[in-house]
């Protein structure tokens, strides 16, 4: 994989950078995610035949990081381009692609999604909403909850589980599930957490869905689930590296202007050497990421798992250390709402819990890397 970025990505980076700091830490939603649309960065991971621009999640990724860094960035990017519109590019019909891309892409639509439930979490072996025929349609039924942006999603891709005809096990399987279908219905989830993406637990009660609303082929199973879910681990990664790209940025504007006794709080190592530390930390974070996207984006599925799970825990950690370490740096000032640190103290620990815990991804890397035994 290459080790320094090319010149396109960087001219990218320039560009979405330029962006955020035109809309900045008091944007608006709206239109922000407009203008993103208009200047091709929403569907940049799109294939260009559907409205895309051709690139992968590599490119994606560098967009989401750049507008969190620059204290704007928009949650609904790791759902609708990255998973239901990588699933769908890589695994929908032509009428799919025909009906969703162009729209994913242009910003005009947008789609949720669906896997999370009360008591599986996001273990897709435990999940309990079920699919099954009836006629040439299908019936869904289960819950889901902590499911973002469903308010203003045309549609949410639901993970539902269907039983296999051969061996009348359950798997995975996909569905677009239309936000006004008979017997789906939501509920907000009243979050501690402030942000501009609303957080929602799903009722699906029979809910009838043409043949068509199946995505992909019935029995792919898990390919087709962590197709979607292994960009969603690289999104959530540079959603947390920007993040603590923006809270250290406050910091070390802080400690190079704040004076005590003639000397700038900056020259001082105890302040110095953690914000270090912390950009190290980052830097190593992005790396890993990098190299998951190229993974992905070169068709390895296998090795992109686990570089996935593995930068979207190095960045978790890294953003939750930046944030730390920004607040303490400007002390009472950390907390005010004019430096804008406090509410990223809840938010940077986001990226440690969803969209998997730190603890699963080490089980995973226990497990799957090193060989050792389960202890479940």
């Amino acid at each position: 994989m290459p080790t320094t970025e090319t010149d396109e990505h960087k001219s990218l980076r320039e560009a979405v950078a330029a962006l955020g700091k035109r809309h900045g830490r008091d944007f608006n939603r709206e239109q922000l995610w407009s203008e993103a649309a208009k200047l091709g960065y929403l569907g940049v991971n799109l294939p260009e035949a559907y409205g895309g621009g051709g690139g992968g999640i590599a490119e994606l990724s560098i967009v989401l990081e750049e507008l969190g860094a620059a204290g704007c960035p928009l949650l609904m990017m790791v759902v609708s381009p990255a998973i239901c519109g990588t699933v769908i590019a890589r695994f929908g019909t032509e009428a799919q692609k025909q009906e969703w891309l162009p729209a994913l892409a242009d910003g005009t639509r947008t789609m949720a999604f669906g896997i999370t439930e009360p008591d599986a979490g996001s273990n897709s072996h435990r999940i309990t909403t079920t699919a099954h025929r009836d006629g040439a349609d299908w019936l869904l039924t289960g819950r889901k909850v902590f499911i973002s942006g469903v308010d203003i999603a045309d549609a949410t891709l639901i993970v539902g589980r269907t039983e296999d005809s051969r061996t009348g096990r359950l798997k995975p399987c996909l569905f677009i599930v239309p936000r006004d279908a008979e017997g789906f219905t939501r509920r907000q989830i009243d979050m501690e957490l402030q942000a501009a993406e609303k957080q929602f637990e799903l009722t699906l009660d029979d809910v009838r869905l043409p043949a068509e609303a199946l995505v992909g082929d019935e029995d792919a199973g898990l390919l087709q689930l962590f197709a979607g879910l292994n960009p969603e681990r690289i999104m959530t990664a540079a959603f947390a590296i920007g993040m603590g790209r923006y809270a250290l940025a406050q910091a070390i504007t802080y400690a190079r202007e704040r004076t005590v006794w003639n000397t700038p709080i900056g020259a001082h190592q105890a302040i110095a050497h953690p914000l270090a530390q912390a950009h190290i930390d980052l830097e190593l974070a992005r790396l890993m990421m990098q190299k998951a996207a190229h993974l992905y984006d070169a068709g390895d599925d296998v090795a992109a798992g686990e570089a996935a799970n593995m930068a979207k825990y190095a960045a978790g950690e890294a953003c939750v250390k930046a944030v730390d370490q920004a607040v303490h740096t400007l002390g009472g000032n950390g907390l005010t709402r004019e430096f804008g640190l406090a509410s990223l103290i809840t938010a940077a620990r986001v990226a440690r819990i969803a969209p998997v815990s730190r603890e699963m991804i080490l089980n995973y890397v226990s497990h799957q890397t090193l060989g050792l035994p389960k202890s479940y």
